[in-house]
């Protein structure tokens, strides 16, 4: 098995390493977990007003990211409300795919409608959505587990057959701007294609997953289209690597895909040191900005596969999470803002490592 290239190491080894605050606190735990649980609180009230979709719906793509954190905060905590807002959120967006042009395509609060066969869809926000569906799925059982993950395949079976590109990148569904393969996309969905590929064995979903993976190894970052990079970089470093986060146990070590899989990671994870806690010119409050908040959950689960880093990363990834927290704590009484949201996924890893990615209702994180 071929080793990580010493540059990129050096290098990442070098940013972490003088990375302000990146040192590990006693009291983190419980602080964190605090913190997590106010952010829980907020999510499962708010997902459950009716209000909240006036006079501007909130997409359903960005309840998905609390969701997904809910279900992992009714596992550390048993607390019912948490899960039946879950499985609430999960029945109205199985309702709402019933009604979908295409079949099998979810309903983004936003664009195309049920009953609609016209208009904007996208399958990297229909892809959050089957992320907090299979989530919900790990934590029910019986015919409830069937019908949402039946939902999860329905949406599967719909991108696998007509949105995978030539290059083995996911285009983005029915986008008048762009009709290629896209980096957003390819991320989301190649973390739904590796998750269906656990649930069922299915060796087409690893395969799309490990496709979408290698397509976006050879993607420069910096110069996709429409100058996301520019504007929104954290954006698209998150997107990207939720099929990096899923996918890694997917790809063998020793082949060229995981090492040239293992490169980009290192590359995203040097990126964040120079652009975390407020060393960046981002925004935690701006659209773009936000995504910052989802970052340390990304570095939470790969610093498993840079073994050699892993204790740098992780404490570069709590510090994070404390600067997260100081934005946040600006919001008084708390509120679920975009930061807030995406910073509940790292809370949730953070806390209670691997619940993200469970798929089995009989099994509980220890």
């Amino acid at each position: 098995m071929s080793m990580v290239r010493p540059t990129v190491c050096l290098r990442l080894g070098w940013l972490l390493a003088l990375a302000p605050g990146a040192v590990a606190q006693p009291d983190s735990q419980g602080q964190f977990k605090a913190e997590f649980l106010r952010l829980c609180d907020v999510a499962s009230a708010e997902i459950n007003n009716p209000a909240r979709q006036t006079p501007k719906p909130v997409p359903f793509y960005i309840d998905s990211y609390a969701v997904r954190a809910l279900c992992v905060a009714h596992d550390m905590t048993g607390t019912e409300l948490y899960l039946e807002t879950c499985k609430r959120w999960t029945d109205r967006m199985i309702e709402y795919q019933g009604g979908m042009t295409p079949k099998g395509a979810y309903y983004m609060n936003y664009g195309r409608k049920p009953g609609e066969n016209e208009g904007e869809w996208f399958v990297a926000d229909s892809s959050s959505i089957a992320l907090a569906i299979l989530a919900t799925s790990a934590r029910c059982g019986g015919p409830e587990k069937q019908k949402y993950l039946d939902s999860v395949e329905q949406f599967a079976s719909l991108v696998a057959e007509n949105y995978i590109g030539e290059a083995g990148g996911v285009t983005d569904g029915f986008w008048s701007k762009y009709a290629g393969e896209w980096w957003c996309s390819s991320g989301i969905f190649g973390s739904v294609a590796f998750l269906m590929h656990r649930q069922t064995g299915s060796e087409q979903y690893r395969e799309i997953g490990r496709n979408a993976i290698n397509w976006l190894n050879h993607l420069d970052l910096t110069k996709v289209k429409f100058d996301f990079w520019k504007t929104d970089a954290p954006m698209v470093v998150m997107y990207v690597l939720e099929a990096y986060s899923a996918g890694m146990p997917y790809i063998e070590p020793g082949t060229q895909l995981y090492q040239e899989t293992l490169d980009k990671v290192n590359h995203l994870l040097a990126w964040m040191s120079e652009n975390q806690g407020g060393r960046g010119r981002w925004d935690y409050n701006q659209w773009g900005g936000s995504k910052l908040g989802g970052l340390p959950f990304h570095m939470y689960v790969l610093s498993a596969y840079v073994p050699q880093r892993r204790q740098q990363i992780r404490d570069a990834a709590d510090a994070e999470l404390r600067h997260i927290a100081s934005v946040l704590a600006k919001d008084n009484p708390p509120k679920q803002t975009p930061l807030a949201v995406f910073a509940m996924l790292s809370y949730a890893e953070r806390l209670s490592p691997g619940a993200i990615y469970r798929q089995s209702a009989a099994t509980r994180p220890s």
